[in-house]
């Protein structure tokens, strides 16, 4: 490899985080449908609101994680510092929302 070429770990590494990002909407998303599918004995629309943030936020995660990667292989290719992440909010956020909803939820 001369000086001008790039390592392509960096690039397969920021792949690789890319992926685990659409995991974890598709996590989401599985838990969304989860949550309609079954017959819980919660109010309909606790089970509809709790589902629509989860496919919401899986889709938000979706573009979050293509976002992300394409800053990132941009700043790869480009020699630059890659930015600081900061999507990792919005999901800590999330999860927290609906785990306390759910634990709401069991107990009442």
């Amino acid at each position: 490899m001369t000086d001008g070429d790039v390592d392509p770990r960096y690039s397969l590494a920021n792949e690789r985080t890319f992926l685990a990002w659409i995991r974890t909407s598709l996590g989401m998303l599985a838990a969304a449908a989860g949550l309609v599918a079954l017959d819980l004995p919660w109010p309909a629309f606790a089970e509809r609101g709790l589902a629509v943030c989860l496919a919401g936020a899986a889709a938000t995660s979706g573009f979050i994680a293509w976002d992300r990667w394409r800053k990132v292989e941009a700043a790869i290719m480009e020699g630059r510092p890659a930015p600081p992440p900061r999507a990792h909010v919005f999901l800590v956020v999330v999860v927290g929302l609906v785990s306390t909803a759910v634990v709401v939820l069991v107990l009442v």
